[in-house]
C-alpha cells in the first residue's frame, strides 16, 4: 500500500482475490477496531458481522465489478458505506463511516412519521370537538368520542368510563372499535382489590401513558393477559375534567408498542379539557330546561372555611348576592356585609390562604358589600367545580347555610357525599320542587314595570342608534340630542336601567329574599 492510501481520510484494505488482508490502513483499522498487522488473515475473520456479510461474501466467488453497499456493525454502533473494486492481483476495499448521516436519516424519519401522526390526531381530535359542539347529553358525548378515536387504523379502541350514579364505582359508558377480551376484564376489574389505570386516572386527575402493557406490574394481571392475547401494547387514559372536577376517562388502546408520544399525550389532554366541558355544560342544560329541580339545603360548621371564620371572628352576616363560576379560575363571590366594616371582614379575608382576592366594593360602614375569589379547596368553590348552582348562601356566628340547587339526573348523593367527607358540613333539606315558567313576554312585562319611562326610553334610543354596538353608530352626546337631554343625564338614565335589566334576568338573591 503506498503511502497516499496509508495516509488517506476514508479506510483502504487491500486483498486477494480469495479474501486474504494483505494491507490495512490507519483509518481501516480505526473503523474496524482491529490491528493493522492483522495482515494474513482472511476478511471475514477481521471484519464484524452484519446482517448479511456482504463484503466477505464478496470474496466466496470471483470479484468481478466493482460493488458498492450500506451496512449498519451491530458489534461497532456504525453505519459504513463499503466498495469493493477488482484490480488484477489485489481487490480494493474503500470504507466510510456515515454513520452520523445514516442517523440524521433516520431522525427526519422519525420525525415526519411524527408530524404525519400528529396532523392526522389532530385532525381527528378538532373533528370530535367539533362534534361535542351539537352534542346535547353526557351519552351522546360519550358514544361521539369513543366512536372516532376506537374506529380509526391507528388505534384499536377506545372507551369511556364514567362514576356509577349515587357512588364512587366507574362504569363503561360507551365503547368502539376491537374491543376484544380486553374490556370485558376492564370492567370486571373495575370491581376489582386491585384496579385499571383508567379508574386511577379519575380519582387523581392526572393523564397516564403505559407502555408496554404486559410489562406493567400496576395493570391487573387479567387485563394484561387479555390485551396481549388480543395484541393490545400502549394504553393513554386521559380524564375528563372541567376545573378541579374529574366527569371520566376515556382509554386508548393501541397495538404498538410506543404508540403514544408525549406530544400526543398533550393533544389528547385538551380533548379531555373540552369533553370535559361538554359534560359539564351538558348538565348545565339539563338543569335548565328540566321541568323539576333538586334543592339541597346544606349546613357549614367548618370555622375553617373562610366565610364561616370571617363572619365569627367579625362578628358580621354574610349574605353571598351571586357566584361568578370561572372554570380553573378562582370562583368569584359577591357578599353582602352587614354589622360590620366591609373593610374589616376584607382583610380578615385576605388571611386566609383559600382566599385568592378580596376588594371592597362599597363601604357604608357598618354595611356594603365585597368582592371574595375563592379556590377550589373552599365549600363554596368546591360546589362551583362540581358544577352546582348556588343559589343562595348566609354566613353569620361561625356557621353557613348553603342552598344549591340541581338537576334531577344529577348525582345528588355522590356530590354531597364529597363535600361531607371534606368539610363538617350537612344536609339538613332536600326536596324537589317544580320549575316555575315564565315566557318571554311575562319577562318583558315584569321589566317594563320596573323601568321608568325616562329609562326605557333611554335603552331604546342608545338601542336603536347603534349605541351599543362597536364601533359606536352614536355617541352619548347624539342619543342624549335625540332624547332632548344631556350627555351625562343620558349615562345615568342607561345605568339605571342597565341595572334593572340584568337584575331581572340573573334573578338576583337579594330579590329572592325579599
Amino acid at each position: 500500500m503506498d503511502e497516499r492510501a496509508e495516509r488517506a481520510p476514508i479506510g483502504i484494505l487491500e486483498a486477494a482475490p480469495d479474501g486474504t488482508v494483505t494491507a490495512v490502513n490507519e483509518t481501516a483499522g480505526a473503523l474496524l477496531d482491529i490491528d493493522r498487522s492483522a495482515a494474513g488473515q482472511s476478511i471475514e475473520a477481521l471484519f464484524p458481522e452484519s446482517v448479511d456479510n456482504t463484503v466477505p461474501g464478496a470474496f466466496e466467488g470471483a470479484v468481478s465489478e466493482q460493488l458498492r453497499v450500506e451496512e449498519y456493525y451491530p458489534a461497532l454502533e456504525s453505519w459504513f458505506e463499503a466498495t469493493i473494486v477488482p484490480g488484477g492481483e489485489t481487490v480494493t476495499v474503500y470504507l466510510e463511516d456515515i454513520t452520523g448521516q445514516k442517523r440524521d436519516e433516520q431522525s427526519r424519519r422519525a420525525l415526519e412519521s411524527d408530524l404525519n401522526r400528529l396532523t392526522i390526531i389532530n385532525g381527528l381530535i378538532s373533528d370530535i370537538l367539533a362534534e361535542l359542539v351539537g352534542a346535547s347529553s353526557r351519552e351522546e358525548i360519550a358514544r361521539t368520542v369513543s366512536t372516532r378515536l376506537g374506529e380509526t387504523d391507528i388505534y384499536e379502541f377506545a372507551w369511556i368510563g364514567e362514576r356509577e350514579l349515587g357512588g364512587e364505582d366507574i362504569v363503561v359508558r360507551a365503547a368502539a372499535g376491537s374491543t376484544g377480551r380486553t374490556l370485558d376484564q376492564i370492567e370486571e376489574s373495575l370491581d376489582g382489590e386491585k384496579t385499571p389505570p383508567e379508574q386511577r386516572v379519575v380519582e387523581t386527575g392526572e393523564p397516564t401513558i403505559i407502555q408496554p402493557l404486559g410489562e406493567d406490574a400496576s395493570v391487573p394481571e387479567n387485563v394484561r393477559r387479555a390485551a396481549f392475547a388480543d395484541g393490545l401494547q400502549s394504553l393513554l387514559a386521559i380524564p375528563l375534567t372541567y376545573g378541579s372536577s374529574v366527569h371520566g376517562v376515556v382509554g386508548i388502546y393501541a397495538a404498538d408498542r410506543d404508540a403514544f408520544s408525549e406530544r400526543e399525550r398533550a393533544s389528547f389532554e385538551t380533548l379531555g379539557e373540552m369533553a370535559g366541558f361538554a359534560v359539564n355544560a351538558a348538565r348545565n342544560r339539563n338543569l335548565l330546561l328540566s321541568d323539576s329541580i333538586v334543592e339541597l339545603t346544606i349546613e357549614l360548621r367548618d370555622t375553617e372555611a373562610p366565610l364561616c371564620d370571617a363572619a365569627a371572628g367579625k362578628e358580621a352576616t354574610l349574605n353571598v348576592d351571586g357566584v361568578v363560576p370561572q372554570g380553573e379560575d378562582p370562583l368569584l363571590c359577591y357578599l353582602v356585609v352587614e354589622d360590620s366594616s366591609p373593610e374589616a371582614v376584607a382583610d380578615a379575608l385576605d388571611d386566609h390562604d383559600r382566599v385568592v382576592s378580596t376588594r371592597v366594593i362599597g363601604d357604608h360602614g357598618e354595611t356594603g358589600s365585597i368582592e371574595v375569589g375563592l379556590n377550589e379547596e373552599t365549600p363554596l368553590g368546591h360546589l362551583a367545580s362540581h358544577g352546582v348552582t348556588i343559589a343562595d348562601a348566609e354566613f353569620a356566628s361561625g356557621r353557613g347555610r348553603v342552598v344549591t340547587e340541581l338537576s334531577p339526573e344529577e348525582d345528588v348523593r355522590r356530590i354531597a357525599t364529597a363535600l361531607t367527607r371534606r368539610y363538617d358540613a350537612e344536609v339538613v333539606a332536600k326536596r324537589e320542587r317544580d320549575r316555575s315558567i315564565r315566557t318571554a313576554q311575562a319577562f318583558r312585562d315584569d321589566l317594563s314595570e320596573r323601568l321608568t319611562g325616562r329609562q326605557e326610553s333611554a335603552l331604546r334610543t342608545a338601542f336603536f342608534a347603534d349605541y351599543f354596538e362597536s364601533p359606536r353608530g352614536s355617541t352619548a352626546e347624539e342619543v342624549g340630542e335625540a332624547l332632548d337631554i344631556t350627555g351625562p343625564t343620558l349615562l345615568h338614565h342607561l345605568r339605571a336601567g342597565q341595572r334593572k335589566l340584568l337584575s331581572e334576568f340573573f334573578e338576583s338573591t337579594s330579590d329572592r329574599r325579599s
